[in-house]
């Protein structure tokens, strides 16, 4: 039997009640996204977008009220695995949602790498990531987290297990 045909990702278009888990599995379920506030905003089979809004718990250096890498970090690699997911739902459209929605629970980071480039300073975050390759067993994820005014804050890239 062969393999279902590759789909181009600019033409899937994933179903409301899909988009609705995934929204609330990323912005309630994942209980660390919901601690900070990170908020799933744009699920697309290329990539995904989120935001975040400073708040005194997420303040790492209190001088200069600028937020903590780690959360930083945490966000980036967020995003990055929900690209990831996004891709391989993409790429099993023939499969029911339960049974894309199983290919989850494989999913887990191998390596993430963060560039902090600029103080993370502001009211209000966009996180984004794309996948650059899904390979059978590993693919890998660019991210990148910017300030309200588009200003790019810092960068990451990771590889991701999704068998």
């Amino acid at each position: 039997m062969s393999p279902p045909p590759r789909l181009d990702p600019a033409a899937v278009v994933f179903e409301p009640e899909l988009l609705a888990i995934l929204t609330h599995m990323f912005d309630e379920r994942i209980a660390f996204n919901r601690l900070i506030g990170l908020r799933l905003t744009r699920f697309h089979p290329e990539g995904v977008t989120a935001d975040i809004c400073m708040k005194p718990e997420l303040v790492g250096n209190f001088t200069h009220h600028r937020m903590h890498g780690g959360v930083t970090s945490a966000c980036l690699d967020a995003a990055g695995g929900f690209a990831v997911m996004a891709a391989v739902l993409a790429r099993h459209m023939d499969e029911p949602i339960a049974k894309r929605l199983d290919r989850f629970g494989k999913l887990g980071t191998i390596d993430l790498r963060v560039d902090y480039l600029r103080p993370v300073q502001g009211e209000r975050f966009e996180v984004t990531a794309e996948v650059l390759r899904l390979g059978s067993r590993v693919a890998n994820a660019r991210m990148e987290f910017r300030g309200a005014d588009g200003k790019l804050l810092s960068t990451g890239a990771a590889a991701y297990i999704v068998s």
